[in-house]
């Protein structure tokens, strides 16, 4: 059977647990100001775009890399073969704008 509390021990149970409430509804205030949930908002987003601009960097720098290898030798010297097809139709492609932009104005 249980023991019979005294009034001092229920007088400090309530106290001790309305510590606790207190605690517990401090916490509950902090987590719902606004400026802890702009905050909390804000680091989610950040997280987010570095995440993004992380794979961003990583794809673009594969996609270099695939082309440098398409135009470079391993002992780093330029394969002209592959080099100036593309160079005649960067060429082209400007010409074409040009003259398309001469004839509209």
């Amino acid at each position: 059977m249980a023991e019979a509390r005294t009034p001092a021990q229920i007088e400090a149970d309530i106290v001790r647990r309305r510590q606790e409430l207190a605690v517990t509804l401090d916490e509950i205030g902090v987590r719902l100001h606004p400026k802890t949930i702009m905050g909390e908002a804000k680091a989610k987003a950040m997280s987010a775009v570095d995440r993004t601009a992380g794979r961003a960097y990583v794809v673009t720098h594969r996609a270099l890399a695939d082309v440098r290898g398409q135009l470079v030798s391993e002992d780093g010297a330029p394969r002209l073969e592959r080099i100036v097809p593309v160079a005649l139709v960067g060429v082209a492609v400007v010409g074409l704008l040009t003259l398309r932009a001469r004839r509209r104005g």
